[in-house]
């Protein structure tokens, strides 16, 4: 195989949900922008499938000290407190920059932004747009970056970064007929989101495959807490295959509760003060628990439900949830919902400066591929907040670079055709490693975790790492690529479990016992990159 095309850029933008949209649209002002994705730019990734809000402090009662505090808080404070800062700080204003462009949230009868409370936050900070917050925020950013002068290439998969010594200086992707395209640029975003697809069970779309984190990994970069995967507590169980389809939080924040099989109201064990609006970790591991101990319902979940709620509100603050369900054949007005975990959102990923850069000169990361702003435990309303935050800062500070010639060792690219030949004399199908790999990760690397589920789970992986990949056709040679990317990802979470030997927010180590809370944690991030892996140590106040 040879090089079709070649694309130069000044700024090159790998992902099309809130975090890349925005980063592109901030870009395009400095420079020849380029907007490069695997799906078409808004019905892609996680965004326009966020339901539940938006966080950012917009009344006086409330605060950007309280918000921050919440924040570290929620993720056992493991966040940087510097990039916390910056959320918490900005996120007010890039809400102000979405309503200005045309995004319609709910509103109160005094004019006011709505919000609703989530789990883990004092105050009610979460704007909405009833159930469907994130489509409402992708289709105004779509229509920004269609009058930005950003050149979309959608339905091209990028398959690696390229380097220019060791300066990140473009990529090389794959087109929908699986011809190579060469992607040149004085700076490269990888904006690609999450990769939860690794598990079983998902909120994930399909493009959920921790790309970036892959490619990021691959070139050198430095990622952090990729042992940090959050559970989402409410996903649905049936019928199956909606299996892990996200039930928002909104469902919890409009005043939903959470009942066993006994109609028992479980999170009074679990949470009392909290109840239902815990903190994501809690909550999950609380309903994973009921289901452990036999309480669960016959399909392996527990009900969620807002029967006592009037049906005015169901009807027009969460609709989707309300036509989702009848579509399962169940009216949630008069019905609870069946719900279980989810693998959902993933806090770890490539450490960043609060410029967005990588380790790696030439490459910066926002969005979901990006860590240390969730910590360990991801707020519910934090992740559309820090899409606009961060990929406004990378749009911005990746633009700024000076433009360079771009040499690129012709190296790089043979060997990306010597992949793609071995895929098309491969013998391993794709969609049964890929299901093997998930099935995997669901039984030895979820919720609860053990020294040796974690091992069992990465000899699992690195076989599968093995596998000779067969691609059909050259159009199905990015299929082979991703489900190596999904590998790798996996192979990248297993790893920093076993390298943190504490329960921390969502990683729960059940083997380990302590005696530190998180606030009193003598460990700071898991780090990993193809030169060191390890744990940072800190001090602790006595």
């Amino acid at each position: 195989m040879h090089a079709d095309d070649v694309v130069d850029c000044h700024v090159l933008v790998i992902g099309s949900g809130g975090a890349g949209v925005r980063a592109a649209i901030e870009a395009a002002p400095y420079g020849d922008t380029v907007l490069v994705t695997k799906t078409i730019a808004g019905k892609g990734g996680c965004t326009p499938m966020a339901e539940g809000g938006y966080n950012a402090v917009l009344r006086k009662e409330d605060s950007c000290e309280i918000h921050y505090e919440d924040t570290l808080k929620g993720g056992a404070y493991l966040n940087d407190p510097e990039l916390v800062r910056i959320l918490v700080q900005e996120s007010p204003l890039r809400m102000d920059d979405l309503i200005r462009w045309g995004a319609v949230f709910d509103f109160t009868d005094k004019n006011e932004v709505a919000q609703r409370p989530f789990g883990g936050q004092r105050f009610p900070r979460t704007c909405y747009a009833g159930d469907r917050t994130g489509h409402e925020m992708m289709m105004t950013l779509v229509e920004q970056l269609d009058s930005s002068g950003v050149t979309k290439l959608q339905e091209v998969t990028v398959i690696d970064l390229l380097k220019d010594g060791n300066r990140v200086a473009g990529a090389i992707a794959l087109d929908e007929n699986g011809s190579i395209v060469i992607l040149t640029a004085d700076s490269t975003i990888l904006a690609t989101g999450g990769g939860s697809r690794v598990y079983d069970i998902s909120t994930n779309s399909s493009s959920g495959t921790g790309d970036g984190f892959a490619m990021g990994y691959r070139a050198g970069a430095e990622l952090i807490d990729m042992e940090m995967v959050q559970f989402h507590p409410t996903g649905a169980v049936y019928p199956y295959d909606a299996r892990g389809r996200l039930i928002t939080e909104a469902v919890r924040g409009e005043g939903g509760i959470l009942k066993n099989r006994l109609g028992e109201r479980f999170m009074k064990k679990y949470d009392p003060d909290r109840m239902e609006l815990s903190t994501r970790d809690v909550v999950a591991r609380a309903i994973a628990t009921e289901i452990a101990n036999c309480r669960g319902t016959e399909r392996g979940g527990v009900w969620l439900d807002v029967t006592h709620l009037p049906k005015e509100q169901i009807e027009t603050r969460l609709p989707v949830m309300l036509e989702q369900f009848l579509k399962f054949g169940v009216d949630i007005r008069t019905e609870p919902m069946e719900v279980a975990p989810t693998a959902h959102h993933i806090m770890g990923g490539l450490k960043i400066t609060p410029e967005c850069r990588t380790t790696l000169s030439g490459l910066f990361a926002c969005g979901e591929s990006a860590g240390g702003v969730q910590g360990a435990n991801r707020l519910g309303g934090n992740a559309l907040a820090d899409t606009q935050v961060f990929g406004k800062r990378a749009g911005e500070f990746a633009a700024k670079a000076e433009k360079r010639a771009k040499k690129i060792d012709p190296a790089q690219i043979a060997r990306q055709e010597e992949r793609l030949d071995r895929f098309l004399s491969g013998t391993d199908n794709p969609a049964a490693v890929r299901t093997g790999l998930q099935q995997a990760m669901w039984k030895g690397a979820g919720i609860f975790r053990d020294e040796a589920g974690l091992m069992s789970t990465l000899a699992v992986i690195n076989r599968l790492m093995q596998a000779p990949l067969r691609a059909a056709s050259q159009k199905n040679l990015a299929d082979c690529c991703i489900v190596e990317n999904m590998c790798l990802t996996a192979s990248l979470i297993c790893r920093s479990a076993l390298i943190r030997p504490e329960s921390r927010g969502a990683h729960m180590r059940v083997d380990i016992p302590q005696e530190w809370d998180a606030a009193h944690s003598p460990y700071g991030h898991t780090y990993i990159s193809k030169n060191r892996e390890g744990i940072e140590r800190r001090r602790v106040a006595a």
